[in-house]
C-alpha cells in the first residue's frame, strides 16, 4: 500500500523548520479545541516532501487516528482532476474548448437567459451564444449552485430538487437534462459563477470517450499516475481507512453527519465532488501538474497543456471579485481569476491572504485544499472532514506556509 512519507528536512529545501512548527502548532490547537477531528498536512519542494504532519482522529469516537493512509472525501478537489480528463481529450483532438456544448449533449442547445421575475413568473430569454466547452471549465457558462440565494435561479434549482447537484436517484445523464432545462444565470461568457458546470463536462467526457467517467478517470488519470485507492467509491477492505465526516455546530464545535455514499459505486458519478483519495494520490496528481504533465517517465498532458490549465482565463486578466456574479463580489475573490479547473492568483497584493503569482490550486468543501506554487516550486495540500460554518482553513494555511518559506 502506497502513503505519503517525508523525503528530506525543510531545512535542506529553504523552509524553516520552525515557522512549519508553528504551523503544526495553529491546527492541533483546532483539534485541541474540538474545531477539528484531526487533519494532514503535507508541503513538497522541488517534488520532494519536506513536511508531513498528521494529528487528531479520523474518527473520534472510535479513537482512530489520522495516519498517512487516511482516505478523504476531496468533494471539489475532484474538479482539476475532471479538467484534466478534459484537457486528456483535447490533445487527442476529440475535444475543443471551443466546442459548443450542444454537440454533445442535446439538451443544452437554445439555452435561455434569465430576465425578470422569480418562482414561475420567471421570464426569460434566447442566450447571446451557445454554451462552450471552455464555459465549463472557467465556470463562466451561467450556471449555479442551488445553496446560493442570491439570485432568482438559484431557487429554481432549489425547486428543482437540486439541493445536493443531482435530483434523488438520477445518473448523471438525467441530472443534466435538469440543468439544461432551467435558464442561466447569465449569458455564457460574460460573469463567472461557481457552478455544477464540472458535473456537465463530466458528461461531456462520458459522451466523447464512450465510457462511465470513473473507467475514464481510472484507465486514463489514476493508473497512469499510480493513485493507487482514488475513485468515486471505496471497496470493503478500504473502509476502516476513511475519515469520518463532521459538520461545524453553532457554538464552533463539530459532529458527525452523512457524507457522499462512498461505499458502493454511484449512480451519481460526480465530477464537481465525487472523489475519494488519500495524500499519496493527490501528491501524485500534483505532482504531474508541476512537472508540466508529467510523472515518473508517464506523460499525461503536455506542458504547454498545463501552463494553459494554469493560465488566467478571465477577459482582460479580469479577477473574480470585478468578474463575479454577485454571490463572488467579496475580499476573498480579490486578486484569484481562474484557469481550466483551478485558481489562479492574478495580483499578489490583492489577495486575502499571501500568495505568489500564478499559484493554482483549489479546495473542497469538507475543508480540504491543495495549490501549486511555480514561482517557489512547491506544493501544498491539507486534508481534514469538516464541513464548516465560520472555520476558514485556506487564509490560515496560505499564511504559515508563506511565513515558512526562507529560500
Amino acid at each position: 500500500m502506497a502513503q505519503l512519507r517525508q523525503e528530506v528536512d525543510p531545512g535542506e529545501v529553504g523552509l524553516d523548520p520552525e515557522a512549519l512548527a508553528r504551523l503544526d502548532r495553529h491546527f492541533a490547537g483546532h483539534v485541541d479545541a474540538g474545531r477539528l477531528p484531526g487533519y494532514l498536512v503535507a508541503v513538497a519542494r522541488g517534488g520532494r516532501v519536506a513536511h508531513l504532519t498528521t494529528h487528531g482522529h479520523r474518527d473520534v469516537a472510535a479513537g482512530l487516528p489520522v495516519e498517512a493512509d487516511t482516505l478523504w472525501r476531496i468533494y471539489s478537489m475532484t474538479k482539476p482532476v475532471t479538467a484534466v480528463a478534459a484537457l486528456i481529450l483535447m490533445e487527442e483532438g476529440r475535444l475543443s474548448l471551443d466546442d459548443p456544448v450542444d454537440r454533445y449533449l442535446p439538451a443544452f442547445a437554445n439555452p435561455r437567459v434569465y430576465e425578470s421575475g422569480s418562482g414561475e413568473a420567471v421570464k426569460t430569454r434566447p442566450a447571446a451564444r451557445p454554451v462552450l466547452v471552455r464555459h465549463l471549465l472557467t465556470h463562466t457558462a451561467g450556471l449555479t449552485f442551488a445553496f446560493y440565494h442570491s439570485h432568482p435561479v438559484d431557487a429554481l434549482y432549489r425547486a428543482a430538487g437540486l439541493q445536493s447537484s443531482v435530483p434523488p436517484g438520477a445518473d448523471l445523464a438525467e441530472t443534466i437534462d435538469v440543468y439544461a432545462g432551467l435558464p442561466l444565470q447569465f449569458d455564457p461568457g460574460t460573469q463567472w459563477n461557481y457552478s455544477v458546470a464540472s458535473n456537465v463536462l463530466g458528461r461531456v467526457i462520458e459522451v466523447v470517450s464512450g465510457q462511465p467517467l470513473d473507467a475514464f478517470f481510472a484507465e486514463r488519470v489514476f493508473r497512469p499516475l499510480g493513485m493507487t485507492d482514488a475513485g468515486f467509491h471505496i471497496v470493503p477492505e478500504q473502509a476502516d481507512r476513511l475519515s469520518e465526516l463532521y459538520g461545524e455546530t453553532d457554538d464552533g464545535g463539530i459532529k458527525p453527519i452523512a457524507g457522499l455514499p462512498l461505499r458502493g459505486r454511484p449512480r451519481f458519478l460526480s465530477g464537481s465532488g465525487g472523489m475519494v483519495a488519500t495524500a499519496y494520490d493527490y501528491h501524485r496528481f500534483m505532482e504531474m501538474l508541476r512537472r508540466g504533465g508529467e510523472l515518473d517517465g508517464t506523460r499525461l498532458l503536455g506542458s504547454d497543456t498545463v501552463a494553459l490549465m494554469a493560465r488566467n482565463h478571465l477577459p482582460g486578466d479580469a479577477d473574480r471579485q470585478s468578474f463575479g456574479a454577485p454571490a463572488h463580489q467579496d475580499r476573498g475573490s480579490a486578486g484569484l481569476g481562474f484557469g481550466l479547473g483551478v485558481s489562479v492568483v492574478v495580483d499578489p497584493k490583492r489577495t486575502a491572504a499571501p500568495a505568489a503569482l500564478g499559484t493554482y490550486g483549489w479546495s473542497g468543501v469538507a475543508s480540504t485544499t491543495f495549490w501549486v506554487d511555480p514561482a517557489h516550486d512547491l506544493t501544498v495540500q491539507f486534508m481534514t472532514q469538516v464541513r464548516p460554518k465560520t472555520l476558514k482553513v485556506l487564509p490560515e494555511l496560505k499564511r504559515l506556509v508563506h511565513e515558512a518559506v526562507v529560500g
